[in-house]
């Protein structure tokens, strides 16, 4: 536990982006492998969806409405 504790005191010293980054890759660790082509398959389809949105063809909406209405399905 002295060297989680260690880690965190450091970590709480860099910048916010590098703690962000920090934190995604601890948490990549305990996610599954997916296979490269996956994971090509899906960056691409981000890719995409991304192009889409910048070219207008696609609108978003606040997180909080998606989540809202999560809830609303799920009661």
């Amino acid at each position: 536990m002295e060297s989680i504790n260690h880690i965190l005191q450091e970590a709480a010293h860099l910048p916010e982006d590098q703690r962000l980054t920090l934190a995604y890759k601890i948490l990549l660790v305990g996610e599954p492998r997916f296979s490269k082509s996956v994971e090509d398959a899906w960056d691409a389809e981000i890719r995409e969806r991304i192009a889409s949105y910048d070219r207008g063809e696609i609108s978003s909406r606040p997180a909080s409405d998606v989540f809202a209405n999560i809830d609303c399905q799920l009661k």
